[in-house]
């Protein structure tokens, strides 16, 4: 499954491999978002809580199954 959480503000581009991994992209608009594949609800559970910790606010979270996004063009 993949994945695409937004967060406020700009996370350092470091933090990728401590967050399993997720593409740290900067957004012009003063947000980050994560973006990638998780194996399952346990890692984007570990992602999810590692971002509660450090204090970040959490503005959305979309999951994607990347086969069925490509055929239908929209999210599932």
């Amino acid at each position: 499954m993949n994945y695409q959480i937004r967060i406020k503000g700009h996370l350092d581009l470091s933090w990728q491999d401590w967050l399993a991994g997720l593409q740290i992209v900067h957004e012009p608009s003063g947000t980050t978002l994560l973006s990638g594949p998780l194996p399952d609800q346990a890692a984007l559970f570990g992602v999810l809580l590692k971002i509660h910790r450090l204090g970040l606010t959490l503005l959305s979270l979309e999951a994607r199954n990347g086969a069925a996004a490509h055929e239908t063009g929209g999210d599932l």
